[in-house]
């Protein structure tokens, strides 16, 4: 009996995409067997070195203990593993694109991608992503050999115009086991963003299924939570910075759904700045002034893409276990928009009351 669940995670984060989760049960009259044996047999397109590499980084609980390699499986036992998540197959294009590197060994790389940059290749994006770089600077970066073609090095993601710190295994340990802190949830990550609004809260948590919409496939919803659409999402949030008619945010993702935190703050009345599929790239708060609409445009041209930036990552390291933790500065173009706003909000505070 076994159970597979994959997730269709698009953004930070992620995450959820990056690998799969197979839920095995033994049968009553299962002989004892090798666990890496074992699951060759049960889950498809996958090789016993896959296994016990998951097995070595704890990635494989038998009744919710971890275990290794050579234990031999009895019958009834529910096994529980995690894998870098398989994708369909494409032609991968090696192309000299430069990197912002902000920590590399051998076994990690830290980079800051930039906003426009897709992240893997896709439908409609075959080339001039982050994985075309990546296969160029960096040589054998792991991959899982089936019939279909991994996201090299990658564990999680950001959206194309989402900016900030991503991790890239360069070995297959180091991708089992980041894959599974991503999983379990144990990684340290923060987000900066700017919403529309006044928030009433110094701090707040967003909770609500998020899924497909039913009206558009392209973007996502939120749903009730314990319903049957969607799946179980949660973003906590804190203020920064109050500029009357925009708020600046810090976000941590309880759960990396696609587009989480972007539908999230749709579903509480607050999109972020100048997100276009979520209805931020409008005038939603402010004067009627034609004044403040051409400010509002003047701050759209600086910031052509929503105000999201993943600025802090942690985890912990695969090979050494220590602790590592990583912090970005802002990009420039948020970073101009919220001068903008600083100045505005200082020089027109009797028409913003």
């Amino acid at each position: 009996m076994i159970e597979e669940e994959y997730s269709d995670n698009e953004e930070q984060d992620d995450n959820d995409e990056m690998f799969e989760h197979h839920n095995v049960v033994a049968d009553p009259g299962q002989d004892a067997l090798r666990i890496d044996k074992f699951l060759m047999d049960k889950i498809p397109n996958t090789s016993r070195n896959k296994l016990q590499i998951a097995a070595r980084n704890g990635n494989i609980l038998v009744n919710k203990k971890v275990v290794k390699p050579n234990y031999k499986v009895k019958p009834k036992d529910e096994i529980s593993i995690v894998l870098p998540y398989p994708v369909r197959k494409l032609e991968l294009i090696s192309q000299d694109i430069p990197l912002d590197i902000i920590y590399e060994d051998d076994d990690v790389v830290l980079v800051n991608k930039s906003a426009g940059m897709v992240v893997h290749p896709g439908y409609g994006n075959y080339s001039g992503t982050l994985v075309n770089a990546l296969i160029y600077h960096f040589e054998n970066l792991p991959t899982l050999p089936s019939d279909y073609f991994g996201r090299p090095g990658l564990v999680h993601r950001l959206d194309k115009n989402t900016t900030g710190i991503m991790v890239v295994a360069k070995t297959e340990d180091t991708l089992t086991h980041l894959a599974n802190q991503f999983f379990e949830r144990t990684t340290y990550r923060r987000y900066n963003a700017i919403v529309w609004g006044d928030l009433p809260n110094d701090e707040g948590t967003i909770v609500g299924n998020v899924g497909r919409s039913l009206k558009n496939r392209k973007v996502m919803d939120v749903f009730p939570e314990g319903g049957e659409i969607g799946k179980h999402a949660v973003t906590h949030y804190k203020v920064l910075k109050r500029y009357g008619y925009v708020t600046m945010v810090e976000c941590r993702l309880e759960t990396g759904r696609t587009h989480q935190i972007r539908v999230h703050f749709q579903h509480i009345g607050h999109p972020l700045f100048n997100d276009n599929e979520y209805g931020g790239d409008k005038i939603l708060k402010g004067t009627i002034f034609s004044k403040y609409k051409t400010f509002i445009e003047n701050c759209f041209t600086i910031l052509p893409r929503q105000a999201l930036h993943a600025k802090s990552l942690g985890f912990t390291h695969p090979k050494t276990k220590e602790w590592m933790q990583f912090d970005s500065e802002l990009p420039q173009d948020m970073v101009d928009v919220l001068d903008k706003w600083e100045r505005y909000a200082s020089s027109s505070t009797t028409e913003m009351e």
